[in-house]
């Protein structure tokens, strides 16, 4: 780096100290507890490394940072695409700023990256991996480990590098749903996997019982006897662990499975390890970013945090980001924690009316007004508008909406209240202030509550609080309910949870989702449906198991041979076969014998398509068991009856685009 680049960077560094220092006090205001944050300043080239290398910058050397590399360069460069920052999941966490950002970016950048670091250090799924993980200095360890491996001469280059090849296949084929635990292997395993090797060889010469009597004793005999033991006992769905634990290389030279070497194992548990430490961030892609969004829009124009002068360039660069084509996880996940927000803050505000004497969830709607309700709801004037000119006002609102020495430290001109109005203010007040029931977009939420709801809500009401007027009822209101609400599904959610939990038909209709998915019979798409469950179930495809087909072990002493026998847990979307045999190919690599893949197909001829094409009805396809199996040089295709691939078969999903094609 250049002397005058150098300078340039320190110069924007410094222009950013004040809004990094601010945007954090906001954040912790509003109750956000996000690990603390390193801000680094980078030019372009930089930025698209940090991309490529997943957040960090120090990576083990492979061809695909290159390709990310590349392909983020081309986004910028032709799809018009822009990388504003990157933040990593570490304690502290580290966020990277583009130097070519205006200032409205930047601070944009850094609310964003303030409450992605709030979800970092709060929601359960990251602290499977374990707590206070220095992420950068693992993942430079694993650089510096497999580069000594690549620079070893007496270790090829290519064999390490082929060997990430197998693993990257299987990178999520781990067991995300469980803690991160480095993989122990079994005393006795290579006993055990010896004497397998035998009774396949005794199998192949049909020796007679009486020489065998002779060659061997009986122990071993009496066992080779006994019917061999489920192995695993349960599906393993960590599959490279599983295959690190017990799986072989495959040895050219002498034709048969040896042991992995030393470097071998240690860059399986490398990579097995990486791939539990980004697991959470895919887990909660749609979480995460919606999470970043929402306090980002909310810190930036209902705070001001964007300047006068910086207003439109930062609506510009949010209307950018929520509007990405295909399936947006900042636009989706923003809607639908706005959609959790309100219906917590209208439960609340329900909850208080139904114990209003003579208030029933039957009347309500006869005898509530709820324009008054709203009108009611509205912050009081003092705290929607603060300068310095109204802080005398701030006297006479209740004093937990009020920061004193704050608010003292203002009057006497030691607090920018013009710039920073929420600093006289506590977490409460500023709920208050953003009490999302009355902003505009969002004022017939209250009264559009349905009558089954109100009857969940009436019914179940305990007799701990009545209220003469409806007056009287609101006073009670609390108006943190939707935050804390927010901070509760944070912590406990991901993707798979969330939407399945709060994707309701009212989120539905109000946002306008819908699937579609081909038509066989006409050729083209066309709408499918726009009943909720049918979007929640394709939604929930595709963040199942990171939208990748979810394989698990079966058999690890397939036909009581040493074959390897995998299931894909079937959900009505078939397999790529021409893909599954490229991973069988990699898997056969890291267990050194026959690997095997059950699974179930649809059938549909020419014939069938042509009829439906005339009937302008779809088709339907057949499903039909299949077992791929590969031996290191070439592939076998079995039909398996239904009865042996029926555990395989989800229920109630029939669905035959592709993931990418499932949502609009």
């Amino acid at each position: 780096m250049s002397e005058k680049d150098r300078f340039k960077k320190q110069r924007i560094a410094g222009e950013l100290e004040e809004p990094v220092e601010e945007a954090r006090n906001l954040a912790l205001k509003l109750g956000l507890a996000p690990y603390d944050v390193n801000y680094w300043v980078v030019d372009y080239d930089e930025m698209n490394e940090l991309i490529a290398y997943g957040g960090f910058q120090h990576r083990y050397p492979h061809w695909r940072w290159g390709m990310q590399y590349d392909r983020q360069q081309k986004q910028g460069q032709y799809a018009g695409g822009k990388a504003f920052e990157i933040v990593n999941n570490d304690d502290p966490a580290h966020a990277f700023l583009q130097e070519s950002n205006t200032i409205a970016d930047q601070k944009a950048v850094i609310t964003h990256v303030e409450a992605h670091s709030d979800f970092f250090a709060n929601n359960e799924w990251f602290q499977l991996f374990g707590e206070g993980a220095d992420a950068a200095a693992m993942l430079e360890r694993h650089a510096n480990a497999i580069s000594a491996y690549m620079s070893d001469p007496e270790v090829e280059r290519a064999a390490v590098e082929r060997w990430i090849d197998n693993a990257l296949v299987l990178e999520d084929n781990i067991d995300q749903h469980e803690p991160y635990a480095p993989v122990e292997t079994e005393d006795g395993d290579d006993e055990v996997a010896v004497d397998d090797e035998v009774k396949d060889k005794l199998a192949d010469l049909d020796l007679s019982e009486e020489v065998r009597r002779q060659v061997f004793d009986e122990e071993f005999l009496a066992d080779e006897d006994d019917e061999p033991a489920s192995f695993p006992p349960t599906p393993e769905k960590d599959v490279l662990g599983f295959l690190r634990r017990h799986g072989k290389r495959f040895d050219e030279d002498a034709g048969r499975a040896m042991e992995m070497t030393e470097w071998q194992t240690d860059v399986l548990d490398m990579l097995r390890a990486e791939a539990y430490y980004f697991a959470p961030q895919k887990m909660t892609k749609v979480m995460n970013e919606g999470w970043a969004a929402y306090w980002e829009s909310l810190m930036m124009t209902d705070e001001g945090f964007a300047g006068a002068d910086e207003f439109l360039n930062y609506a510009d660069h949010m209307a950018r980001v929520l509007g990405s084509p295909g399936l947006n996880p900042y636009k989706l996940g923003m809607e639908m924690w706005e959609y959790v927000e309100n219906r917590a803050n209208r439960r609340e505000v329900l909850e208080r009316l139904l114990r209003v004497d003579g208030v029933t969830w039957r009347n309500l709607d006869d005898v509530v007004d709820f324009d008054e309700v709203l009108a009611t709801l509205e912050p009081p004037e003092a705290l929607a508008s603060i300068t310095p000119e109204s802080l005398d006002a701030l006297d006479d609102v209740p004093a937990e909406y009020v920061d004193a020495d704050a608010l003292a430290a203002a009057k006497d001109g030691d607090v920018d209240v013009e710039g920073y109005p929420w600093k006289v203010l506590t977490t409460a007040g500023l709920a208050r202030r953003h009490f999302s029931l009355v902003k505009r977009g969002n004022r017939t939420f209250l009264a559009s509550a349905t009558q089954s709801e109100l009857e969940q809500i009436g019914r179940y009401l305990f007799d701990d609080a009545r209220y003469a007027s409806v007056e009287d009822a609101l006073e009670d209101v609390d108006y943190s309910a939707g935050w804390s609400r927010m901070r509760e599904i944070r912590q406990s959610h991901n993707d798979v949870t969330f939407l399945d939990e709060f994707l309701t038909q009212e989120f539905v209709d109000a946002n306008d989702y819908f699937t579609y998915e081909f038509s066989h019979a006409t050729g083209q798409n066309r709408v499918a449906s726009v009943d909720a469950a049918d979007v929640k179930k394709k939604l929930l495809l595709q963040f199942t198991n990171f939208g990748k087909p979810t394989i698990a072990v079966y058999d690890g002493n397939f036909d009581n041979r040493n074959e390897l026998l995998l299931g894909h847990q079937y959900n009505g979307v078939m397999l790529d076969v021409k893909q599954a045999k490229q991973v069988l190919e990699r898997v056969f690599e890291l267990w050194g014998r026959p690997v095997n893949l059950l699974t179930i197909v649809k059938e549909l001829s020419d014939h069938d398509r042509e009829v439906a094409r005339r009937r302008n009805k779809e088709p339907e396809p057949s499903e039909q068991g299949k077992r791929f199996r590969f031996d290191g040089e070439e592939f076998e295709e079995f039909d398996v009856p239904w009865e042996q691939v029926s555990h395989l078969a989800a229920d109630d999903v029939d669905y035959d685009t592709k993931p990418e094609d499932w949502l609009a």
